[in-house]
């Protein structure tokens, strides 16, 4: 789904995106289930459930559940937001995504570091946590990110396509200029 501006701000905070990662990856859930997984209050739950559902991104399953208990889906698998081809009204809504998406894939690498001691050896043997230090210009990381997302495309699959014996996998791209070292633009732009 490419997102729009209403989107935007309504995933511009961190604990959004990791409710409907949750969504995205383990199907309907409620608020309550969520909140157990995430750590936090049933209450915060439904509200950001709510947040998402205005947002457009996620719709109540009205069949599941009883009483009080409300089931919420992904409406969809992936949300894509690109910076370069984002029309202006989207640049500070863009931004304050790109922020939360930052903050969120660091929880999701915290909340994976505490597992490495539990993965079995296949799955600890083909982990990658790594870090590279490169000297790059704009054009270098935007090539070097499409031949990335070019390679990762070949290896996505939807659940119902996944091949046997696959776990979901989580694989984080970031590259961005080390902190403190990228040098503001000068003059009237």
């Amino acid at each position: 789904m490419e997102l729009d501006t209403a989107a935007l701000r309504v995933l511009a905070h961190p604990l959004r995106l990791n409710v409907l990662t949750l969504l995205r990856e383990r199907g309907p859930s409620t608020a309550t289930r969520i909140a157990d997984e995430l750590g936090i209050n049933p209450g915060a739950a439904s509200y950001h459930l709510r947040r998402l559902a205005s947002g457009g991104l996620i719709v109540d399953e009205p069949d599941r559940g009883t009483g009080r208990e409300r089931w919420w889906k992904s409406v969809h698998r992936q949300s894509i937001h690109d910076p370069v081809t984002a029309p202006a009204e989207q640049r500070e809504a863009g931004r304050a995504y790109v922020q939360a998406v930052a903050v969120a894939a660091a929880d999701r690498l915290r909340r994976a570091a505490q597992e490495v001691a539990l993965l079995p050896e296949e799955w600890l043997d083909a982990t990658a946590y790594s870090d590279f230090l490169l000297y790059l210009t704009p054009g270098d990381v935007d090539r070097m990110r499409a031949e990335i997302f070019e390679v990762i495309s070949r290896y996505r699959h939807g659940a119902s396509e996944a091949p046997e014996g696959s776990s979901p996998v989580v694989l984080q791209v970031q590259a961005f200029p080390v902190p403190g070292t990228a040098q503001p633009p000068t003059g009237d732009a």
